[in-house]
């Protein structure tokens, strides 16, 4: 069942934004099952064992979709961001949304992860799980 604050935060955007994001919530929600689902930062963001798995964001254009190991899933589709290890893929529709490669995405970020949890505490180190 979907965290009420996501839901909100869903709903708070324009119509076509929340379109996206209910999609991506719904399809994260059923691909990670056991993740705990918050906002985090302000943004819908699902973790397992406390480590950052998934999550979305509203950019000024679109809405991002990211995942924090992501660079290591070897899939073209995902661009990197930032210095560690996350990637990410923009959506500006709904209709762009591929399932299927969600799905293997969030099978991939279910097993390849890179510990945030404890980055902190490893003076920005990051190990892989």
């Amino acid at each position: 069942m979907l965290n009420k604050e996501i839901k909100e935060y869903n709903s708070s955007q324009s119509e076509n934004d929340s379109k996206i994001c209910n999609v991506l919530s719904r399809e994260i929600d059923k691909n990670l099952e056991g993740a705990e689902s918050k906002l985090w930062h302000g943004h819908p963001v699902w973790f397992i064992d406390g480590n950052p798995i998934a999550g979305y964001s509203k950019l000024k254009d679109c809405i991002r979709l990211l995942f924090w190991s992501g660079q290591s899933f070897d899939e073209p589709d995902l661009v990197n961001e930032g210095k560690f290890k996350a990637a990410e893929k923009r959506y500006t529709s709904s209709k762009q949304i591929d399932k299927d490669d969600l799905k293997r995405w969030l099978e991939k970020a279910s097993v390849i992860q890179w510990d945030y949890k404890n980055i902190v505490k490893r003076k920005g180190v990051l190990i892989r799980l």
